[in-house]
């Protein structure tokens, strides 16, 4: 009897882990629970994950509904929390607002507003996901049922969906909901000095399993030849291509490095208040010194010529503070090249802004400050599409190497304009004679408003672009300097929604960085970023429509469209952007695309192998499950690198939009 019981138990947690595609909120006042949900990968349907309002429901058909596989959420004194147990205990109410969740008991969670809450009683197999901190009174806690569960909150998640239970989705993901869908379309920042003694083939496959495409290097730590610090870049480069994951050089001019700090005093950058611009980590260099250009050119030439780079992202090439002229001691530029070119332009020393014994002064002249500040702008875009240029004749040289300029945002915050010398409208028409991908950064000082604000974001910057397909968005996961709440730093809810709506706000979405990603978020961050417009099922079939490309959980073999399809892995199949629908094959594809660099277009299994269109701004990297023979590339034929792995091949193939066909390698041809 009590292996039967024990099998009941197996299979009742096994459906109760299926994939869940829908969210369904059953109250007409659905609150934020549509912006937590979707946030999630999950779409609204009649199924899956349900919400209940505060209203009396029919309780013994929810309890039937949690038996046979749903999960159900419950907000404080519920007719369905009381069937089960849960029920406040008639002491006096306990005032809540510190917090601590097991999921990470580290973080602080403290809520905008305290609440006085009932305290609840709970059954003994109840667990425990969130406590008041100083008296441990109970404010969220799950229960398994049958095939299904329940979700108890002792009060409603907040306006805005992360205010008060920051670990929702991991709540939920206790209770036997995974992570439905996956996106492969993140980038993220990585800095050297936080992982070097990582192992780094670990932390690639925990990369790609969040969704991470590629990886920006901090490249000035490589700037200087080392043959330690080499051999690591090199071991890394190598991790990321084995995962698929494409490898950027992050260049942070004017930064150079250290070594090239200490090494010429003669080309550092001033401040306004005469000092060497060591602001912060970064030590500026003057950039408008043809000498100092010359020697920083070349060294990048070595660096990006040496490594197996995908390409390099030229970030945050303007100039210091974010205070602005207001702030002398960190405003830049104010080195002898840039004074003397300015007091040729417009007839006086920039200097004088800052000399209180000065007509000119700031608090003077408003006139004079403000040309300073338009001219320092169009400095900052010269010395930009100057940088540009110089990688693009690189990029003669090494033809599949993407360019990125990373840019901080001045069209929603304006004040960055007068502030760093950032303007994007004077920038965004290089676009129509270079090739790169503008990568809009968040600035810091909005880093406390809503994920609502990357819709606005785009919108303020599709007009000005003239590919709007090669906009991109940076967000920054720190610490924030602004009164926030419930934490400092974006995690949980708050992460899964900047992350979704940016990611449907723009084709590309960048996360700062790799190494401030909470280990208790990642498993659903891909999710996140899928970004979905609608998913069903029609029978047998499972009907996708989404703007971008995902991947959806699947077993076995699988057709698209009625037609074998290649781009699958086992677990997960891979979809283009637009409409498709999902069914069973009977047989798996003669080659399969395990995973991929790229953006696949369209995809067809065909003879002994597959037909792929993508596109890539940089060299791909493909993963195939057998060995391939031939290839062709547009109809030519291809050969390229290809290397084996643990039973799967690595696949090099160019940057551009092409036609990829291959074929699986005879036995012992």
């Amino acid at each position: 009897m009590r292996s039967l019981v024990s099998l009941w138990m197996a299979v009742a947690a096994m459906a109760a882990e299926r994939p869940v595609f829908h969210y369904h909120v059953a109250t007409d006042e659905p609150g934020s629970w549509p912006a937590i949900l979707s946030s999630l990968g999950l779409t609204s349907g009649q199924q899956g994950v349900y919400v209940l309002g505060p209203a009396a429901v029919d309780v013994d058909s929810w309890r039937a509904k949690i038996n046979n596989g749903s999960v159900v959420i419950v907000e404080g004194d519920s007719p369905l929390a009381a069937s089960f147990g849960i029920a406040p205990d008639g002491a006096k109410p306990a005032r809540v607002r510190n917090v601590v969740d097991e999921h990470n008991p580290r973080m602080e969670i403290i809520w905008a507003r305290a609440l006085e809450l009932p305290r609840y009683k709970l059954p003994a197999d109840a667990r425990i996901y969130a406590r008041e901190r100083w008296v441990g009174v109970p404010v969220a806690a799950g229960l398994r049922r049958g095939a299904g569960a329940l979700l108890w909150l002792a009060a409603p998640p907040g306006e805005g969906g992360h205010e008060r239970y920051p670990y929702l989705p991991q709540m939920l993901g206790d209770l036997g909901v995974r992570a439905p869908l996956r996106s492969r379309r993140l980038w993220a920042f990585f800095d050297w000095s936080y992982r070097s003694r990582a192992d780094l083939d670990y932390l690639a496959a925990r990369w790609r399993s969040a969704g991470i495409a590629g990886l920006h290097v901090a490249a000035w730590h490589f700037y200087d030849r080392d043959a330690g610090r080499d051999a690591f870049l090199e071991r890394l480069i190598e991790a990321c291509h084995r995962q698929a994951i494409t490898v950027y050089a992050w260049v942070e001019l004017p930064h150079v490095s250290d070594a090239f700090w200490d090494q010429h005093p003669e080309w550092r950058e001033k401040t306004a208040a005469g000092q060497d611009a060591h602001l912060d980590w970064r030590r500026l260099m003057n950039l408008a010194n043809p000498a100092c250009v010359r020697a920083v050119a070349a060294g990048l030439d070595d660096l990006l010529t040496r490594f197996e780079w995908d390409g390099v992202n030229v970030a945050e090439l303007y100039f210091e503070s974010l205070e602005g002229a207001a702030n002398p001691a960190r405003f830049t530029p104010m080195n002898a090249d840039v004074r003397a070119e300015f007091r040729q332009a417009r007839g006086f020393d920039p200097a004088e802004l800052f000399d209180p014994a000065s007509v000119r002064h700031l608090s003077r002249d408003a006139a004079s400050i403000a040309a300073f500040l338009d001219w320092r702008a169009g400095l900052a875009r010269r010395m930009q599409e100057e940088w540009i240029s110089r990688m693009e004749e690189i990029r003669k040289r090494r033809p599949d190497l993407a360019l990125v300029l990373t840019h901080v945002d001045d069209r929603f915050d304006t004040r960055m304009r007068e502030a760093v010398g950032a303007d994007a409208a004077r920038l965004l028409p290089l676009l129509e004679r270079h090739d790169f991908t503008f990568l809009v950064e968040d600035p810091a000082t909005i880093w406390h408003l809503g994920p609502e604000r990357y819709q606005e974001i785009a919108a303020k910057y599709k007009p000005l672009a003239p590919r709007p397909e090669k906009l991109a968005i940076d967000i920054n996961i720190v610490e924030r300097y602004q009164d926030v709440y419930p934490t400092k730093q974006q995690t949980g809810v708050e992460l899964f929604r900047l992350v979704n709506l940016a990611s449907r706000a723009f084709p590309r979405t960048a996360l700062y960085f790799e190494n401030s990603l909470l280990p208790v978020d990642l498993p659903w961050l891909a999710s996140a970023a899928a970004a979905p417009d609608r998913i069903a099922f029609a029978g047998e079939k499972l009907a996708v429509e989404s703007a971008r490309g995902l991947g959806v959980p699947w077993s076995g073999p699988a057709l698209v469209d009625g037609a074998p399809w290649p781009h699958q892995d086992g677990a997960t199949v891979w979809l283009p952007a637009g409409k498709h629908a999902v069914e069973r094959a009977s047989a798996p594809p003669p080659l399969a695309l395990v995973d991929f660099s790229a953006e696949v277009r369209s995809a067809l299994s065909s003879g002994a192998g597959f037909e792929i269109a993508y596109a890539s701004a940089s060299a791909a990297w493909a993963i195939v499950d057998r060995e391939p023979g031939a290839m062709e590339l547009d109809g030519e034929p291809l050969r390229t690198f290809v290397k084996p792995m643990a039973g799967r091949w690595l696949v090099r193939l160019p940057r551009g939009q092409h036609l990829w066909q291959a074929s699986a390698a005879r036995p012992g041809g």
